[in-house]
């Protein structure tokens, strides 16, 4: 993977020498569904830590607290701020690279695929769109004082 990314020239990995050499990868089921929309929805959506885990700053140190992923334990830590700043910079990405949200159906200009994924859904499970009720706005009709006629903007002046 190092090798892709190193031959890959929009990354700008110009200093390979700083990338950790073995990779963590955290690959637990979450389960499927709404528990794993809400696992994603934590990780994509914010931050690392929120600013409300942060329980104080003093004496060189950062105590927080965060949830301990195997016994579901709300626990608390007090860390050195050198190494607490090294853990949150750990889960900044390097330049070039994007968050998993912003690839594929989920990008941004991917609004097409979106709508055909929709309609195949939809035809797959044979379920009914909702009516699309449009809301015309009725232009706004100036009428003339003196003839009882419609207005029509014909240009517009300042004064200086």
């Amino acid at each position: 993977m190092l090798d892709a990314i190193n031959h890959h020239a929009d990354l700008s990995l110009a200093n390979t020498d700083t990338l950790p050499t073995k990779w963590v990868v955290d690959c637990r089921k979450v389960g499927y569904g709404l528990p794993a929309l809400q696992y994603l929805s934590r990780y994509l959506y914010r931050g690392v830590l929120p600013d409300k885990d942060i329980i104080d700053t003093s004496h060189n140190s950062v105590t927080f607290k965060y949830k301990d992923g195997q016994t579901q334990a709300t626990k608390t830590r007090a860390l050195p701020t050198l190494q607490f700043l090294w853990l949150i910079l750990q889960h900044v990405l390097p330049k070039g690279l994007q968050r998993v949200r912003d690839y594929g159906f989920l990008h941004g200009n991917a609004k097409r695929l979106r709508v055909r994924i929709q309609a195949i859904l939809l035809h797959l499970f044979n379920w009914k769109m909702p009516e699309f009720v449009a809301t015309i706005t009725a232009k706004a009709i100036r009428i003339c004082p003196c003839c009882q006629h419609e207005m029509k903007c014909v240009g517009i002046s300042r004064t200086s």
